[in-house]
């Protein structure tokens, strides 16, 4: 299945268009190096959290907007090959020097999909989560996640992703365990729902707390921990 590296960042909210520019640039590198899509997404319903939220997790400032994205690679191997050759690509130094961003707060990582389920339409707003479950609650994650996807599309949504942290690493500022304030035999899941609009969504989301399709259920992680927002996209391209 796809695999997934996704990416957390703080960018200045008066420096949209030149974040949106470094973006498209960098795009151009990353399709010719084996990515199959590449996803950015720009903060519009982005809530604090008590315990832990998009904000919190990269340390954003009050003039600073959260972007949420990510990279489609075939596997793991295309993307570690790729992540090769873009540290040694030339373009990416020069890219480097002049980042719309403070890159020490950007939180990233890889990871390996447990759901994909695809609706109908074209993206036009996007849900993002992070969150904290248990290793040895994976079935059960990804039984719960299976059901929810499917209930989402039934919902207007063109597609759900979930995927199992795989390759998250430490960092020295910020990093995706500590955005979630992960404990040792956590993993780290990133998901996301695709929308056709923000109304689909809001009218989704008001549908799925009426009915409830999980009560009963015992979440198979503290949900306390889990932070989520509602973002707009601003690039989203593939390559064949």
């Amino acid at each position: 299945m796809t695999y997934i590296e996704g990416f957390v960042a703080a960018v200045p909210t008066a420096g949209r268009e030149a974040y949106g520019a470094h973006a498209s640039a960098f795009a151009g590198i990353l399709g010719e190096f084996g990515a199959v899509r590449m996803v950015e997404t720009w903060g519009d319903d982005v809530p604090d959290g008590k315990l832990t939220d998009f904000r919190k997790a990269v340390q954003a400032r009050e003039d600073e907007t959260i972007v949420f994205s990510w990279f489609e690679y075939p596997d793991r191997a295309t993307r570690d090959a790729a992540n090769a050759r873009l540290r040694t690509d030339p373009r990416m130094e020069a890219m480097a020097k002049d980042m719309p961003f403070d890159g020490k707060r950007l939180i990233f990582g890889g990871f390996a999909s447990l759901v994909d389920e695809a609706g109908k339409g074209d993206t036009g707003y996007v849900d993002g989560f992070v969150l904290p479950v248990p290793q040895e609650k994976k079935a059960d994650y990804r039984a719960m996640a299976e059901r929810m996807a499917a209930y989402f599309v039934r919902c207007g949504a063109t597609r759900v992703v979930e995927a199992w942290g795989d390759d998250v690493p430490e960092g020295k500022v910020t990093d995706f365990r500590r955005a979630v304030l992960a404990q040792e035999a956590e993993s780290v899941v990133f998901s996301f729902i695709q929308w056709p609009d923000k109304a689909t969504r809001d009218a989704g989301w008001g549908r799925m707390m009426a009915e409830d399709p999980e009560k009963g259920t015992p979440m198979p992680f503290d949900g306390k921990r889990m932070f989520w927002g509602g973002f707009l996209p601003m690039l989203d391209t593939a390559w064949s």
